[in-house]
């Protein structure tokens, strides 16, 4: 990854209001973190066991640091004990179809299988389907359709099946 690739991932996250991001490519490892003065703070590693590499950068003087958007809950919903969730495996945008004029891959009470695609995120202007990787009925859509969504955010709540 070079550091082009670097600075885009920094854009994306500013503008979406993201403070942490962590992609892991083969044998590569990066992770890029807001500190608390509002500093960008990167280090990057290979997966073996060398030692970090890491980066401060200043934040833009110009630009304060984003707020977290008021309408997003602080935790995610309670889901009952027999509901599993479909969550995000990376930081981007998430999208229930797979272009704004289309239907949603799918609807709450539809039976989804590991290979059902159930949305698309939007990371660094890739999109990227999200397969279901479970067998279920979807129960609730828990992200908000064009919003941001970080690694490990609950998506859906599956009923298994």
């Amino acid at each position: 990854m070079d550091l082009k690739e670097i600075k885009a991932v920094i854009d994306l996250m500013t503008r979406n209001g993201l403070s942490e991001f962590e992609l892991e490519k083969g044998d590569f490892k990066l992770r890029v973190k807001r500190g608390p003065g509002g500093e960008w703070i990167t280090s990057a590693t290979p997966v073996s066991n060398a030692a970090p590499v890491v980066h401060h950068a200043p934040a833009a003087a110009s630009a304060p640091a984003p707020a977290a958007p008021a309408s997003v809950p602080s935790a995610a919903p309670a889901t009952s004990s027999t509901q599993a969730q479909i969550v995000s495996p990376m930081v981007g945008t998430f999208y229930r179809s797979p272009s704004p004029d289309s239907a949603a891959y799918i609807e709450v009470g539809q039976e989804v299988n590991e290979d059902t695609v159930v949305c698309i995120i939007e990371a660094m202007k890739v999109m990227n389907e999200i397969k279901a990787e479970t067998r279920g009925v979807i129960v609730e859509v828990l992200a908000q359709n064009g919003k941001p969504v970080e690694f490990g955010k609950p998506l859906f709540s599956v009923k298994p099946l």
